[in-house]
């Protein structure tokens, strides 16, 4: 027995045997767990189980088996595979340890991924020459001394195109800016959207502005996203001449404190400027919105002037409020306000017509209501808010339903009613509304239990979502 144990290739048997299956079932057990836990590092257990293992056991073995007719050749062939295996595992393990885990915020985080892959290519060609001085003799001065004089001619041969990609190396590693970020840079001001080692790729409102890095290094950069408060824009617009300016002042302002890209709590400063202009500026809540928030600012503000009376752009005229439209509106409305087509008639001259662009809030929180509105064409949302804010849809009020029932009790309103589509709809002032109700009973009655309809459709939804009821709120519509 003792001689058997004192046999060179014993020890190693036993651990080909024995430690080899033992190792793989650990191995499993281990890449499995890691697997569950989505961890990064089951990619190195897994070239550890699959390949360095088995491989090293059989360098093992044809190590040791030294007294068969084995071709040495094969035996410097399986130690060159698991030569390289071992660089793969220790250069892996090396970028997980130091990169793949590190803290957001950290220099390891920050360090761009493009230098990392560069130094695990040079660190890979480098133990491999290694590895096949070891194992072959092979002279690999040679190598070295030719990959020197090699990256000295293309570096002169491509000196302008690596300078671009080293520039953007050095952006990269510096992280000025992050995709998604937006940038005022070489007097391009948008949002980044790629970046790669040549060029940067910005959205502008025109399109899409490829900036080669070598001129963002050589630019000063403003990264506009990481600015700490909110982002300003001037935009211009025309009112006629005969428009008050104080007048034109207070719709802007209240045009753009309706916009759900202002920042809250601040107005915006309204100039007046020669010939009708006026220079509006936005406080926006963050550089994302610097175009689409004058976009919207100018398409509210077209509506807003038309129901204010006012000129927009030096338009004189207002198709819309023709005599054709305000006749089929009355027609429209006469059966649900019970009163003939001769009443109506009647009280042509205290109702008008106006137009809501879609997300535009046609009754806000806490107002009282001048007078009823009815929608004649398009829809609108009314919501409520539940005691911590929130605000929830309740309903959607369609053709011929009515916005402001509350004006009839002077009460305040807890209802928002928002436009979804252009909506077009025809006010009958609060006096007209009380005249009708005190002329004809019924009109009130059914006003009474619409707006008791839609206090208990509000708390059934409040209550369907888990939410509780504002005390304070009496649900008026």
């Amino acid at each position: 027995m003792s001689e058997i144990i004192g046999q060179p290739w014993f020890w190693p048997g036993v651990v080909i045997v024995f430690a080899l299956p033992l190792s793989l079932i650990v191995l499993t057990e281990i890449h499995n767990s890691l697997k569950n836990r989505n961890s990064p590092a089951r990619k190195l257990v897994a070239l550890l189980r699959n390949f360095v293992v088995p491989v090293g056991a059989l360098l093992l073995l044809l190590s040791q088996a030294s007294y068969l007719r084995v071709d040495w050749t094969w035996t410097r062939v399986v130690a060159t595979v698991f030569g390289f295996l071992v660089i793969l595992l220790l250069i892996n393990g090396f970028n997980l340890a130091f990169f793949e885990t590190a803290k957001r915020g950290t220099w390891r985080q920050r360090f761009p991924s493009i230098f990392v892959e560069l130094i695990r290519l040079l660190l890979i060609v480098v133990f491999v020459a290694l590895l096949f001085s070891f194992v072959w003799g092979a002279d690999i001065g040679g190598l070295f001394t030719a990959l020197g004089v090699g990256s000295i001619v293309i570096g002169l041969a491509l000196q302008n195109a690596v300078g671009s990609v080293v520039s953007g190396l050095l952006l990269l590693f510096e992280q000025p800016f992050e995709l998604g970020d937006w940038l005022d840079a070489d007097g391009v001001r948008g949002q980044v959207v790629e970046v790669n080692w040549r060029s940067v790729h910005i959205q502008t409102d025109d399109g899409i502005r490829i900036i080669p890095n070598a001129n963002l290094a050589s630019s000063s950069i403003v990264n506009l996203s990481r600015e700490a408060t909110s982002f300003g824009v001037s935009t211009l617009v025309r009112f006629s001449t005969d428009d008050p300016p104080q007048e034109v002042a207070s719709l802007c302002r209240e045009v753009a404190r309706g916009m759900p890209q202002s920042a809250t709590g601040v107005d915006a400063v309204v100039t007046p400027q020669p010939k009708g202009h006026y220079s509006v500026y936005l406080t926006l809540n963050s550089v994302a919105d610097q175009y689409s928030g004058p976009r919207l600012f100018k398409t509210r503000l077209w509506y807003a002037a038309r129901r204010a009376g006012l000129h927009y752009d030096k338009d004189l005229t207002d198709n819309f409020q023709s005599d054709e439209n305000y006749s089929q509106a009355l027609k429209r409305v006469a059966p649900i306000l019970r009163i003939s087509d001769e009443q109506a008639n009647a009280i042509r001259g205290e109702v008008r017509l106006e137009r809501y662009g879609e997300g535009e809030t046609i009754q806000s929180y806490g107002s009282v209501p001048n007078g009823v509105r009815i929608v004649l064409t398009g829809s609108a949302t009314l919501s409520v808010k539940a005691s911590d804010g929130t605000q929830i849809a309740v309903s959607q009020l369609n053709q011929l339903e009515f916005i402001g029932l509350a004006s009839l009790t002077r009460q305040k309103v807890s209802a928002i009613v928002t436009a979804d589509t252009d909506l077009s709809v025809i006010v009958i002032p609060t006096n007209v509304v009380d005249q009708l109700a005190d002329s004809n009973p019924d009109l009130a009655v059914a006003i009474g239990k619409e707006i008791d309809n839609r206090r208990t459709n509000a708390k059934k939804r409040i209550t369907e979502l888990g939410l509780a009821q504002n005390p304070e709120d009496s649900f008026n519509a």
